[in-house]
């Protein structure tokens, strides 16, 4: 995990997509990550996390993003290395760490909408590939969200349409976990502000 050595707040994510779409946001609102010492770091997997929190130098604060069938792990993790309890959802974003439900790319999809996620897809030159992969026979008639985030977990790539759909989500709707975590670590960073960015996507 190369960290530079002006970071005074590391991020942990579990993969590249994470990273990708709270850089967008963060930039959305106006939030210098390099100017205020925040670095975003993709740790290679919800396994790999209690060996991030075991590497972090000292002076380093932390923060970071999961999926909800991984909180269990990260709270684990936590807690082994003298930052819990973080037993609970409430714990773990009490020492700011925030859970999407279930994924990244469902709170993406639940904020835009199935016509927003498509109009993201028709830009990127895949709509006619998620129609195609709609009429797979073990897909036909399945609601459209679940379609969508199997989709992106396959041939749509996640990583390329991360960004791109938090580039589309409107700042009234960004979803509470991503939101919550940049104000989190904005709020406690020598008074470092993130835009207001109104109500939250409901879940």
């Amino acid at each position: 995990m190369d960290v530079a050595t002006d970071t005074r707040w590391l991020v942990l994510v579990e993969g590249p997509s994470d990273r990708a779409a709270l850089e967008t946001l963060a930039r959305r609102c106006g939030y210098d990550l390099e100017d205020e010492g925040v670095q975003i770091v993709s740790i290679g997997g919800a396994q790999a996390i209690g060996r991030a929190l075991n590497n972090l130098s000292p002076g380093v604060r932390v923060a970071g993003l999961c999926d909800e069938g991984e909180a269990g792990a990260f709270g684990r993790a936590l807690e082994r290395v003298g930052l819990g309890p973080a037993g609970t959802r409430s714990e773990l974003e009490a020492l700011g760490f925030y859970v999407c439900d279930p994924d990244l790319e469902g709170e993406l999809i639940r904020s835009l909408g199935a016509a927003g996620v498509e109009d993201v897809l028709e830009r990127s030159g895949k709509l006619s590939s998620f129609r195609t992969f709609q009429r797979q026979p073990q897909w036909q008639g399945r609601p459209i969200e679940d379609q969508l985030r199997r989709f992106f977990g396959s041939s749509a790539g996640k990583i390329r349409h991360a960004p791109l759909l938090a580039g589309a989500v409107a700042l009234e709707r960004v979803p509470l976990p991503l939101a919550a975590l940049l104000e989190h670590v904005a709020a406690a960073n020598r008074g470092g502000r993130v835009p207001p960015l109104g109500p939250r996507a409901t879940r």
